[in-house]
């Protein structure tokens, strides 16, 4: 909303207005507004939900300190929301197509989460809402993201493309395309196009390749909202790893929406992403913010509610600047929480239709809590896997010239 009102004042010729036109200012001014609505106004929402006592409700999982979380407050989530939205509504441009599918993530998925929480709280049941209700909604979401992808006029890459003529000099010129290609790691062109999955289509591969892409993007998202949601376990996990994503995010959102940087880097220029540099800014802001109440020991919990939302963030916009395919390096901490529980029920179920008694590879899943069962304390775990966090953001950026 302040972009368009400092717009019309620069019009104006009113001094100073026109620094609203700068990504770099805006992106700045929603960092510090998100971290002050979480720090402000985020203190102000946990004194409600104690007041309310709207509590966690904690499981005998036999952890060390699990008994001293009962009764904190939860569904904290809602400060990340609010912190996230308001911001982006305020400095980003909102006609943008990216920022309007990144809005309608938040707000989905914030939705799904509050559902989930509330019927835990306030209905008493710990197994909150069903299961497949849950992924339904995941489905959806990434139905809406991946159609729209599709189907949006705004949604295109450009291309360079270097032709040479009959005396030898080569020409290069742009063009701005639909189309499914996306970045991939280690390889040295740095791109993979989701037609090669369906060559055998013939003239009808590219309508393919679109079928292929959509159902990625619902598979992407509801894996990595999922994962987001297991690593949601102790305290300032969820937050500090997602803040460390969301500084890598908004870093690419940055080179891949800068047409001078993009082509310096030898990669994908997307139009209209740099956008987004303002909703990565207003995410860190938010998480750095709850990061303060959220760390050990833990004064809010974000829940459902903050955990699916962060997680769906993540997915879709990196599905946004095609940058899925790095995901799994990325997001390395979720991916590692979601296939110890995938390993361990996969593993136990076996074992005990083989053996009659089911056995375990780790000795609690998710993988945080193998290491409370091992004897680490919960700061130091945090800690670690903040720093594994890092450590694969860093190789993330790496890929862009490791190739």
């Amino acid at each position: 909303m302040f972009y368009y009102l400092f717009q019309y004042l620069d019009q104006l010729n009113v001094p100073g207005a026109g620094v609203f036109k700068y990504i770099s200012f805006r992106a700045a001014m929603a960092f510090l507004f998100s971290l002050f609505i979480a720090l402000v106004y985020g203190k102000r929402i946990i004194r409600y939900l104690q007041k309310k006592q709207i509590g966690e409700l904690v499981r005998d999982l036999g952890l060390e300190g699990q008994y001293a979380k009962k009764g904190t407050p939860t569904m904290g989530g809602v400060v990340i929301i609010i912190s996230i939205v308001i911001p982006t509504l305020f400095f980003a441009k909102l006609e943008n197509v990216y920022v309007i599918l990144m809005l309608i993530t938040t707000l989905w998925l914030g939705a799904l989460g509050f559902v989930d929480d509330y019927i835990k709280v306030f209905k008493k049941n710990k197994e909150g809402m069903p299961g497949k209700v849950k992924i339904v909604g995941q489905i959806v979401l990434g139905l809406i993201v991946g159609l729209t992808l599709f189907l949006s006029k705004d949604v295109v890459i450009r291309e360079k493309i270097i032709t040479t003529d009959n005396v030898g000099v080569e020409q290069v010129e742009y063009r701005s395309t639909k189309s499914t290609v996306t970045t991939i790691p280690f390889v040295k062109d740095n791109t993979f196009d989701y037609a090669y999955l369906v060559g055998f289509m013939g003239k009808h591969k590219q309508a393919a390749a679109w079928v292929v892409f959509v159902l990625a993007v619902i598979f992407i998202t509801t894996a990595v909202s999922n994962g987001a949601n297991l690593t949601d376990g102790l305290d300032g996990l969820a937050a500090g790893t997602s803040s460390v994503i969301a500084v890598t995010l908004g870093f690419f959102a940055y080179v891949s929406g800068n047409y001078i940087i993009s082509d310096y880097l030898n990669i994908m220029y997307i139009p209209y992403t740099g956008e987004l540099v303002i909703f990565a800014a207003a995410l860190i802001g938010a998480t750095v913010g709850f990061l303060w109440y959220n760390a050990y020991p833990a004064q809010v919990f974000m829940g459902d509610t903050g955990s699916l939302t962060l997680g769906g963030i993540t997915a879709v916009f990196a599905i946004i600047i095609r940058k899925e395919l790095l995901i799994p390096l990325l997001c390395g901490i979720f991916l590692a929480e979601s296939l110890s529980v995938i390993l361990q029920v996969a593993y136990f179920k076996y074992t005990k239709r083989k053996y009659g008694e089911g056995r375990r590879i780790f000795k609690m899943a998710p993988l945080h809590h193998h290491f409370q069962k091992l004897g680490y304390t919960e700061p130091k775990i945090v800690t670690r896997f903040w720093i594994v966090a890092i450590m694969l953001a860093v190789l993330t950026i790496v890929t862009l010239k490791l190739r």
